[in-house]
């Protein structure tokens, strides 16, 4: 088998077998395929496109290029979640307890931030002393004792698709739908859950930018997990908003904990509850109407909050941060961003959000950057909202008053006042699952 043979196949519109993807993948991880040639293949799949089973098989082999974590040691139904990522999107850290605390085991691998994007394991390290790091015994032990655990994604879980974004991000295919798809697939699968939800994001701050692609995408990855065996569906959310009020790791803590004590903003308690809804559903825990209800419930009584709790204090966390936020990271310095004249905010772009959040040292823009796990933007005026000359549409907070100048900068460059009220996003669009797209 040769790699040109591969690359001729798929250029002219042919479908690959698992032997030639093997062959691939194989040879570009051990490195005996080079990265000219895998580029030609990555752009002839972004050309040509891939049918479902060719995906499904392609994420499959990505998920065995790495460690494939068997999760048989605890017991019962294992449910995970995965976002496309959004700007203020700290969903993770609710649903996750709120499963827990309906009896569905929750072992989540999650990953760190690179640009607008916030990562679940930044958020949990803004409380003080933290663990995100345990051995794989600890891992189990944790799930088994209290039902979850939220870990750093293993350097060895799904090894090509490391190795293959890099060569997409510099060689034009990254927005490609199968390759998107498996990327993602592939290390869900790789980390052995049962149940799957896929929280896909769309909007001015997402990946995704329009419905008929969002449903595309979500559609391929159920595909995906369900031709290998797993339970997944898709709910797909909008992102024309950031999640709640606040942007930032400590900030988004503080608000995710609002949201399990039950006095968080609307929009995100409630796509929470959808969101975990679905996982309970997934994990058979009764029809979504009364997976809904669960889950409600959680909140009511506080058993979610608690649950949490027990989380963060196993990781070695400090659980008097999650109970009262002035005992989180508190930035040295605020910024009041002002509304330039009267009206209704028509835009405010939620990519130029997070770019300015980050500016403020809230993300990062390379691996090795720093977080500053105080920083960020609190949200007082959104998309829709009636504004006044003057008043303050949120404010900044950070370690270095001579950050807020390029901040308000990027955030203003995203944001037009206009006299007449918008229409609001909805914020669920979609549920795609193995029978098919449900709209609302």
């Amino acid at each position: 088998m040769r790699m040109y043979d591969i690359i001729a196949k798929k250029r002219d519109g042919g479908v690959l077998s698992r032997a030639e993807l093997e062959f691939a993948i194989g040879g570009y991880v051990a490195g005996t395929v080079p990265d000219y040639q895998m580029s030609a293949l990555l752009m002839a799949i972004y050309l040509r496109g891939m049918t479902d089973e060719e995906t499904a098989t392609l994420t499959d082999v990505m998920a065995h290029s790495g460690d494939m974590v068997d999760l048989s040691a605890i017991a019962g139904v294992k449910a995970d979640k995965h976002s496309t990522g959004g700007v203020g999107d700290k969903t993770t850290l609710v649903i996750t307890p709120i499963v827990a605390a309906c009896g569905v085991k929750v072992a989540k691998m999650s990953g760190r931030g690179l640009g607008h994007t916030g990562g679940t394991i930044d958020k949990m390290e803004a409380v003080p002393g933290t663990r995100t790091e345990m051995t794989q015994e600890q891992f189990f032990a944790q799930v088994n004792r209290i039902g979850l655990a939220v870990i750093g994604q293993s350097g060895h879980i799904a090894v090509a698709d490391k190795k293959l974004y890099a060569l997409r991000d510099v060689t034009a295919t990254v927005g490609c739908l199968p390759l998107i798809a498996s990327s993602i697939m592939s290390k869900k699968l790789a980390a052995g859950s049962d149940a799957i939800l896929l929280d896909v994001t769309m909007g001015s701050g997402a990946f995704m930018q329009n419905l008929p692609d969002a449903v595309e995408l979500a559609r391929q990855m159920v595909a995906i997990g369900t031709a290998n065996g797993r339970r997944v569906a898709a709910i797909i959310t909008d992102m024309d908003k950031p999640l709640g009020h606040n942007i930032g790791n400590a900030l988004e803590v503080a608000e995710s904990m609002a949201v399990l004590q039950g006095r968080a903003p609307a929009d995100l308690t409630e796509v929470c509850l959808q969101l975990a809804a679905n996982m309970l559903v997934l994990a058979g825990k009764g029809t979504l109407a009364e997976c809904r209800a669960l889950a409600q419930k959680t909140i009511d009584d506080g058993s979610a909050f608690e649950k949490c709790c027990q989380m963060f204090a196993a990781q070695g966390g400090d659980v008097a941060a999650l109970k009262d936020p002035a005992k989180l990271p508190q930035a040295a310095y605020s910024y009041e961003l002002t509304a330039p004249a009267d009206g209704y905010i028509v835009e405010n772009n939620v990519e130029r959000i997070g770019a300015a959040s980050v500016s403020l040292g809230a993300g990062r823009l390379t691996k090795e950057d720093t977080i500053d796990p105080a920083a960020g933007i609190v949200l007082h005026k959104k998309l829709g909202d009636a504004v006044r000359a003057g008043e303050s549409l949120a404010t900044f907070h950070a370690s270095d008053p001579g950050l807020f100048p390029v901040a308000e900068e990027t955030y203003r460059s995203g944001l037009v006042i206009g006299p007449e009220k918008p229409a609001e996003p909805p914020l669920i669009y979609a549920r795609v699952t193995a029978d098919g797209v449900e709209t609302f």
